[in-house]
């Protein structure tokens, strides 16, 4: 049984230690994430040079991600390296104070316009939540905070404004600076972390498309402005692909509120024709243990459940002790998720009264069908990768398989539910019938079809020309086609 919900595994020191890399892509890896929070530009680009070796050594195409690491709000740093806060206690936040040396009493802070948008009674998040501060007052730029949940806090933890409002710039300079190096890496997707509204992912991709760069923008779902109604349709659909960021997005709305929302963003992507990414802690036991927790076993099935196209790994593969065993985790779990009937059952676009383009309703006829009937398999020859993109926002438990000739759309659709990239040359003939035979070739070739299959094949009159899909085709292997 193929897995559809797919796997985005971070990459790190962990994944760099010899053999790691080519036990992820037998593990079954389908985009690997590059961390700009961290290492070195040219860690990133020997990293995804590893991978399209990989990938053509083995003949999986496995995208690239590359994630920003956008505004971080942190605290500076303290004399004795870290330091204990009682519940109770006064405790200060001062841009003007030494960054070096912080004490039990006050530190210094990295992002100067906190103490103008904070005010008495804001509660301020420190270290993912871990660390409540309620603001009392403001003098000359020192925020003065009595600890309401304290505990042990360290060097350069992060700032997070409880109900959001904090209003730094979405892209920073080293944001811009690394967009460089991705064009040149070539990734075939792009993370914003931090979008406050669908303008921030506009700039990411003009900067992008000036450097040459064509690729997929992921929205990072991490503010508590960015889930208002509104804001939310207007990133989605700015988005190429919506990651649903449980850590700041939890400290922000607070824990509590987080399992609506991850559904309503997996939901409204998926309704909006965009991909979705569930991410954050979804093993993060097994950064120390070989085998997950039952409750992350349910988070994992519970994101499937939700519709979700990928659900992503941080340092599980990162940094962890068990990077391969927790992708083989996921994809047990997975496994099982989608023999769920639940998860196999769409009503998605079935009562539009029109759509507004033909490559779509040939989509979808092909679904309906597909659901509708034995089909084994369906087979998308795609330019720019939309009309497998339509086919993947309809549960059902029938793969398709995406045939393109064009690398940046193989990468792609690496991220879209049920979707598998193939490279498929088509020849100068506008010959269908030979197409035809080339197409249940390569079927055959890769093990993905037998004699008395039946696949339907959608594809443009024209081939090779972008937006062109207009024809369905129904063929039986063996019947007529054999090459």
């Amino acid at each position: 049984m193929l897995r559809r919900t797919k796997i985005l595994a971070t990459l790190g020191p962990a994944t760099d230690k010899p053999g790691v890399l080519e036990g992820l892509f037998k593990a079954g890896i389908d985009v690997v994430r590059m961390n700009f929070s961290h290492g070195s530009a040219q860690d990133h680009i020997d990293r995804a040079n590893a991978i399209r070796e990989l990938s053509k050594k083995t003949g999986r195409r496995v995208g690239i991600l590359a994630d920003l690491q956008g505004p971080k709000i942190r605290i500076a740093r303290f004399k004795e390296t870290k330091v204990y806060l009682n519940e109770g206690q006064d405790f200060a936040l001062d841009i003007n104070f030494d960054p070096t040396q912080g004490d039990n009493t006050q530190v210094g802070i990295t992002y100067e316009p906190l103490a103008l948008e904070v005010k008495p009674g804001s509660r301020l998040l420190l270290d993912d939540g871990r660390i409540v501060l309620d603001v009392v007052n403001v003098v000359n730029m020192r925020v003065n905070c009595t600890v309401i949940v304290g505990g042990a806090l360290s060097n350069n933890k992060g700032i997070n404004l409880m109900g959001g409002g904090l209003s730094a710039a979405a892209l920073t300079e080293k944001d811009k600076e690394d967009i460089k190096t991705i064009a040149l890496m070539n990734c075939d997707y792009v993370a914003v972390s931090f979008p406050r509204c669908a303008e921030d992912l506009n700039e990411a991709r003009r900067l992008l498309i000036a450097e040459g760069c064509y690729a997929g923008i992921v929205s990072k779902v991490e503010r508590a402005e960015a889930i208002v109604p509104e804001v939310m349709d207007e990133i989605i659909l700015a988005s190429d692909a919506v990651m649903v960021a449980r850590g700041d997005l939890g400290v922000e709305i607070g824990d509590a509120n987080l399992p609506a929302v991850q559904k309503l963003l997996i939901k409204r992507a998926r309704e909006l024709n965009r991909v979705a990414i569930t991410a954050t802690q979804m093993m993060e036991s097994m950064i120390e243990n070989p085998i997950p927790t039952r409750a992350e076993v349910f988070d994992v099935a519970n994101a499937v459940y939700d519709g979700t196209d990928a659900i992503m790994l941080s340092a599980e593969t990162a940094s962890g002790n068990y990077p391969i065993k927790a992708v083989e985790a996921m994809h047990r779990i997975c496994i099982e998720a989608e023999k769920q009937r639940s998860v196999r059952e769409s009503d998605h676009r079935i009562n539009i009264n029109h759509f507004q383009r033909d490559d779509e309703a040939i989509a979808m006829s092909a679904m309906y069908m597909a659901n509708h009937s034995d089909i084994k398999g369906i087979v998308s020859l795609t330019e720019s990768g939309s009309t497998p993109l339509w086919m993947s926002r309809i549960s059902s438990g029938i793969p398709i398989f995406a045939l393109s000739s064009q690398e940046k759309t193989l990468g792609k659709v690496t991220l879209f539910r049920g979707v598998f990239p193939m490279h498929f040359n088509i020849a100068d003939t506008q010959d269908h019938a030979e197409v035809n035979r080339s197409i249940v070739k390569e079927l055959r070739r890769w093990h993905k079809a037998k004699d008395g299959d039946k696949f339907i094949i959608t594809k443009g009159d024209l081939t090779g020309i972008e937006g062109g899909t207009n024809a369905l085709k129904v063929i039986v292997i063996g019947q007529g086609l054999t090459p």
